[in-house]
């Protein structure tokens, strides 16, 4: 049974991703700090490991020898990672460096988590070649982190994603999970109606990583949602699922609600790639809400 070492665990990805995977393979899940993850299983453990600290990678790396590891760690705000660049770039680029460098010790698959804000936002429904220019420091990271895997003498993988939702487990809270709890609290909202993408429903997501897990398939892929919504039409949808106050929701574009870091404004994702070679099958952004609150 081959062994999966999985960083950012305690994630909402990562959740996900682990309970798909732990009837086929030894999961070894790290995070920083303690375990936040409700798994009980033969196949899984845990291990406290910072990313950041090149000691600790080298360490646990050794008592796991992984076959395959799962990079989906990340500081992944993009407000955060333009205040605070130096420790954007030793979480998202430095941390890979290291994770490489043990990786290549054990010749293990490496499977990297990457983003739509890679992309420029000017032409939309991105292939896995279109040419990247980031709008943001997050971006910018995530272009640097994978061009060092590109570099990886062994196999590996690049999955890039787009605005994951899903029902949350752990208070691990998404888009859609955000939208209800503040409707539900009579809070009032200001969400962008000028940002084009094409949201991923988690199921889908760590479905897309398995198979590439499974058939150890090399390469980027693109790995997303098919409906396009701006986040203002996917609040206004969750209001409506859960007859809630959409008058509560105000429609605001980039002009009007300055953030720190910029955010590409059409994004998402040509699936052909991933359908013909993984034959990944979206889940419709409808179902998707429904199944985000049952």
């Amino acid at each position: 049974m081959h062994t999966v070492l999985i960083t950012g665990a305690n994630g909402f990805i990562g959740s996900y991703l682990i309970r798909l995977l732990v009837s086929d393979y030894r999961v070894i899940a790290t995070g920083k700090g303690p375990c936040r993850l409700d798994i009980n299983h033969p196949h899984f453990r845990y291990k406290s490991m910072d990313f950041t600290r090149q000691n600790e990678v080298a360490e646990v790396m050794a008592s796991v020898q992984p076959d395959i590891i799962v990079h989906s760690g990340a500081l992944s705000k993009p407000d955060e990672c333009e205040q605070d660049k130096e420790q954007a770039y030793n979480t998202n680029v430095s941390a890979t460096g290291y994770l490489l460098a043990e990786a290549a010790r054990w010749e293990s698959f490496f499977v990297f988590l990457s983003t739509d804000f890679v992309f420029s936002g000017e032409e939309g429904m991105y292939s896995e070649d279109d040419p990247l220019a980031p709008v943001n420091y997050y971006g910018q990271t995530k272009v640097e982190a994978e061009a060092m895997v590109k570099e990886y003498s062994f196999d590996w993988s690049i999955v890039r994603t787009v605005l994951v939702y899903g029902h949350s487990q752990g208070g691990r809270d998404n888009i859609l999970t955000m939208v209800a709890n503040n409707l539900e609290e009579g809070k009032h909202l200001k969400i962008f109606d000028d940002q084009v993408r094409t949201p991923t429903y988690v199921e889908d997501l760590a479905q897309g990583l398995k198979t590439i897990i499974d058939k150890r398939a090399t390469g980027i892929y693109h790995i997303s949602g098919e409906d396009v919504r701006t986040p203002y039409q996917m609040a206004i949808e969750v209001a409506e699922y859960l007859n809630l106050d959409k008058s509560l929701i105000e429609k605001v574009t980039e002009q009007t609600f300055q953030q720190p870091a910029r955010r590409p404004l059409k994004t998402g994702f040509n699936l052909s790639k991933a359908k013909r070679e993984l034959f990944y099958i979206p889940t419709p952004f409808a179902e998707g809400l429904k199944k985000t609150f049952q």
